[in-house]
Parts: structure tokens; C-alpha cells; sequence
């Protein structure tokens, strides 16, 4: 009854539902995986998101690793024929996956022709349960995992690691402030009762989501039921905790990036607060759009100083951080770094302006019909949003948007700003002035040597 139900909502008012991304249809299997399924216009083709509740924040520093070795160790092959006789079989069925581990979730992601999206899932049910870990296998995904973190973990990329050497801003930052580990999970430290561990207390299907996007099969409810319900569910790990106290870090830094170069990068991060309850989170996104524009009309259009600056937010941890960021020739650092110290002190003065922020909030609302387009992307759309999906809908953005008042951009661009934040400067070691300046001064030094080399020489006759 319950997949003829489905069937219903899913065919007879797919067309409706195509032009309304956010209204998914998704219920929950006997075993209590998670199934989302949505029409959409391109019906030779589906996008498959398959997400496991398990990822880097779930283990400790010297664990982290883990459920990535895992999820290369489950490309390993189901047979005698191994990791190629796998990917003969999905090429077979005209299908790519792939997998990626981040902080939150484990997600295998696949590329098909809707004529084989059955097929397809088999396959991927049989790597998810069928999967022979032994030695041999761990062996060669410990390399591949060691060598996509850079390689063998020396004494000295351990000690580069701790001094910030060549990691990007925002992870030194992190790592600094706590919220990041200061040294690499020891991959070949890692055996096969942990990973067959981390599979059997996470690799569950109350623990998943089963995201389908495209030219659905009409059959698709009755084949889930007779196949992906028959896993047996467990009782959910916990997740940890995320550590909320922050550590001190020094206000400026400078990161050294490269050997050789004229170029510079000026990161300004500032960490972003809890906002009053009147104060919706999209404000701080309509902040970050405004300084992106207040960054491209200062530091390009008046001064020329960066082709490119932006604006980012990204989280770490449980904690936000709003950065103001621009590519620069290394003699502009300090005057680009004044520049927007003085942009910073004219907004917390007098305010975002009414009819800027009014244009880019409107542009803003605008993008969203937009910035989701193809199978894949609103697959991927549904994958990054999952904490918000809640009776059938996924929250829209564009609502939340269209919410957000002047006074309450201002208000909270003014707490986002109340701390002085954290300066981090990429460039390499040396400029090209300074290479020559050396050159010369070895020169220099050289012919002197040898000059009184020869002086020494002369009066020792």
C-alpha cells in the first residue's frame, strides 16, 4: 500500500513537483534507511546520493582517518576480480561513482542511465555488504589514503605541520584555535579490526540516506523494499561532542607559502557570534555577499590593488568564521590590509547602505532560481542540506533571504565585527627582489673572499 502510495505522489504529480525543488518525497524503509526520491528533467539519467552518517568528527585525532580508509577500502572489489573487476561492472552499466569523506557523513555518489538504476543499486548494495576487507587490501589503501595527505609523515612534515608551514589559512587558524587536529591521523597505524569496527557500528541503514534524482523508475519503491530493507538495522552511535572551547591564537601571522614569487594572499578572519534571537542566521549571508562587494568596489574599482577579493563563510567545528580575503602583489599587503581596516571602521560607523544591501539582497534571492541546475546538482543540493529537510520539504533559502531587514544585516555585521578577528598572510619565502638582492650579496661576498684570498696569498710569498 505505502509504495503504491508513492508511486502515485511520484508519477502522477511529478510535472508539478519538478518546478518545486525543495518538496521532496522521502520515507523511511522498515529498517529505517532514509529515502529521497524526486523527478527531475532530465529522465535518461539519475543522480544517486547514498550518505552514511559517519565522518572525520566522529573519531579522535589519532582515528580520524578511519572512515576515509574505510570508504577506499569498500572500491576494493566483492570477488576474485577486485578493484578493476568492480569498475568493469559499473562501466558495463554505463554508470561513475566515486566517494568523499568530510567532518559529518561518509557519501558515495553515482552517475547513471536511468535504465540501470536498479542495476546500479545492486552493485552499490553489494559493495556496502559484500566487501572482503583482508591485508593485502588495507595495505594498498593505506598507501593511497597516505599519499592523498601528502605522502609519507616524516619528523619534518610533522614539525611543518605544528609551525603552520604551506597549510592554507584557514586550517593554520583552525588548528591554532583547537578546532582542527595539529598533525595527520598515522594511517599505517590503523589495522583491520578498527575499520571492520567502524563498519559495523556506522555502516548501517538507520544510519543512512538513499537520495534519488532524475528519470525515476516507477518500480523503485517495490525494489527498495524487497532489497535495501532486508539490512538489519542497529542501535546508532553516538556522536561525539565538538568541542566548543576555543584556544588562543596570535592576531597576525605570516604563512609561508612557496619558494619563489611577487604574489601575496591577505586573509582577515573574523569568528562569527551567536546572534540575538531576533536576528535570523541568513543575515550573516547577506553580510558576507555585502563585504564581497565591498571588498571588489574598494580594493579593485578604487585602487586596483586585487583582481579577485571575496568574501568566505565556512564552518569549523561548531564555530563560524566570516573572512575577508585578496589576492595581492606582495608591496601592497600593508597598504590593501589599511584599506580595509578603514572599510571595516566606515561600516561600524554608519552602517550597511540601504540601497546597496537592498540590490544585493535582491540578487541574492535572484541566484537561487538559478544556482541548482541538472540531476546532479540538486542531488547534491539535497545531499548538503539533509539537517533541514522536515515533512517532506527542504528549507528554502530564498524565504529566509527575503526575511532579513537592513537593521538586522546591521546589527549583525556589527557583531561579526566587534572583535578585531585574526590576519593570516600567504607568500613565499622570498620575492624575486629579494632573491636577486641575496644573488648579489653572494656575489659580493664572493669576490671579497676571493680578494683577500689572493692578498693573503700575495704577502705569504
Amino acid at each position: 500500500m505505502r509504495c503504491l502510495l508513492l508511486l502515485c505522489l511520484l508519477f502522477t504529480c511529478a510535472q508539478s513537483q519538478a518546478l518545486d525543488r525543495f518538496k521532496v518525497e522521502g520515507y523511511l524503509l522498515p529498517n529505517g534507511l532514509q529515502v529521497l526520491m524526486k523527478p527531475g528533467d532530465e529522465r535518461g539519467h539519475v543522480a544517486i546520493r547514498l550518505v552514511v552518517g559517519v565522518g572525520f568528527d566522529d573519531f579522535p585525532c589519532n582515528q580520524r582517518e578511519l572512515p576515509h580508509l574505510l570508504e577506499h577500502l569498500l572500491f576494493s572489489g566483492i570477488d576474485g576480480s577486485g578493484e578493476g573487476g568492480l569498475e568493469e561492472r559499473m562501466q558495463a552499466l554505463g554508470g561513475e561513482w566515486n566517494a568523499f569523506t568530510s567532518d559529518s557523513d561518509t557519501t558515495f555518489v553515482i552517475e547513471a542511465p536511468a535504465a540501470n538504476q536498479r542495476k546500479v543499486l545492486d552493485l552499490l548494495l553489494e559493495v556496502v555488504t559484500q566487501t572482503h576487507i583482508d591485508q593485502k587490501a588495507l595495505d594498498i589503501s593505506r598507501r593511497i589514503v597516505e599519499r592523498e595527505d601528502g605522502g609519507h609523515y616524516s619528523h619534518l612534515q610533522r614539525w611543518l605541520d605544528k609551525q603552520g608551514v604551506g597549510h592554507a589559512a584557514s586550517d593554520q587558524l583552525a588548528t591554532e584555535l583547537g578546532l582542527k587536529c595539529s598533525e595527520r591521523s598515522p594511517v599505517r597505524d590503523m589495522t583491520l579490526e578498527q575499520v571492520e569496527a567502524v563498519r559495523k557500528d556506522w555502516y548501517a541503514p538507520n544510519n543512512m540516506t538513499l537520495i534519488i534524482v532524475g528519470g525515476l523508475d516507477k518500480l523503485m519503491p517495490a525494489y527498495l523494499e524487497r532489497t535495501w530493507a532486508s539490512l538489519a538495522a542497529i542501535k546508532p552511535t553516538d556522536h561525539p561532542d565538538i568541542p566548543v572551547t576555543l584556544h588562543s591564537a596570535l592576531y597576525e601571522r605570516n604563512l609561508t607559502h612557496g619558494w619563489l614569487g611577487d604574489g601575496a594572499k591577505l586573509h582577515w578572519f573574523f569568528p562569527e557570534p551567536a546572534l540575538d534571537d531576533q536576528v535570523p542566521d541568513a543575515a550573516l549571508d547577506l553580510v558576507q555577499v555585502y563585504m564581497e562587494w565591498a571588498l571588489y568596489k574598494e580594493l579593485r574599482l578604487d585602487h586596483e590593488l586585487s583582481y579577485g577579493p571575496w568574501s568566505q563563510r565556512e564552518a569549523l567545528g561548531d564555530t563560524g568564521l566570516l573572512s575577508l580575503n585578496a589576492d595581492l602583489d606582495r608591496a601592497d599587503v600593508d597598504r590593501a590590509r589599511t584599506l580595509v581596516a578603514n572599510m571595516i571602521a566606515r561600516l561600524k560607523k554608519d552602517g550597511l547602505e540601504g540601497a546597496t544591501f537592498e540590490r544585493l539582497r535582491q540578487a541574492a534571492i535572484s541566484r537561487q532560481a538559478w544556482s541548482v541546475q541538472g540531476n546532479s546538482q540538486l542531488a547534491d543540493f539535497y545531499w548538503n542540506a539533509l539537517p533541514t529537510y522536515e515533512k517532506g520539504r527542504f528549507e528554502d533559502p530564498t524565504r529566509s533571504l527575503k526575511k532579513v531587514t537592513l537593521a538586522q544585516a546591521d546589527a549583525a555585521m556589527r557583531q561579526v565585527f566587534a572583535s578585531r578577528g585574526y590576519v593570516r598572510i600567504e607568500q613565499p619565502l622570498l620575492s624575486y627582489d629579494q632573491l636577486y638582492s641575496l644573488i648579489v650579496a653572494g656575489a659580493v661576498l664572493l669576490v671579497l673572499l676571493l680578494l683577500g684570498w689572493a692578498t693573503w696569498r700575495l704577502k705569504h710569498r
